[in-house]
């Protein structure tokens, strides 16, 4: 049987100027935006979120009904180290690397993105052999999305270069042997 992991990123943060993987910063949740992706989304689903406090702020009003939350830790942000809660000014450029140095950089004690897919797969891996759920929806990070979709295609390199904006979708379907497709990838409903 296949079954859909339907990754939601969180609403925009309070402040968009920053860099915040494990800074755990608010996000800024707008009624009509979180009504037209509420809309979008099937309402028999199981839910997991990263315990930042922007996926939970993020979860709960997508989904006010849901009698609880689950959260678990493999899904937060990468931790960017020194970097993080800094300015992007502040942050030097390294969108200049190669994609195979891209993913294996890792600012002073942080990870790299190809630490974020060692922790991320593993609870992927787990999640598509779940059989108590048709749907899945993950509220989670832009770098947890790109891992998932890194994990569908088999490589770290291949899926730290999608865009994923906030409060957008990306939906994989997956077996109970892994990745099956990739149905969307940045789907927007809150424009």
């Amino acid at each position: 049987m296949s079954k859909k992991l339907i990754f939601i990123r969180h609403a925009p943060i309070v402040d968009a100027a920053r860099l915040c993987g494990r800074t755990d910063v608010s996000a800024r949740i707008e009624s009509d935006q979180i009504g037209a992706l509420r809309h979008a989304l099937p309402q028999k689903i199981g839910l997991i979120c990263s315990p930042a406090k922007r996926c939970v702020q993020t979860a709960k009003a997508l989904f006010p009904n849901m009698p609880e939350l689950h959260t678990d830790p493999l899904l937060w942000e990468q931790n960017f180290g020194d970097h993080d809660g800094l300015p992007y000014s502040e942050i030097p450029d390294i969108g200049i690397l190669p994609r195979e140095q891209l993913v294996n950089h890792r600012p002073p004690n942080g990870e790299s993105f190809s630490d974020v897919c060692a922790r991320v797969w593993p609870f992927l891996d787990g999640v598509s052999m779940d059989e108590t759920q048709e749907n899945h929806v993950i509220i989670a990070h832009a770098g947890v999305v790109r891992a998932a979709l890194a994990w569908h295609l088999g490589q770290p390199c291949l899926g730290i270069g999608f865009e994923i904006a906030p409060l957008s979708v990306t939906r994989l379907r997956v077996g109970s042997d892994g990745p099956v497709s990739i149905i969307s990838v940045n789907e927007r409903h809150n424009i």
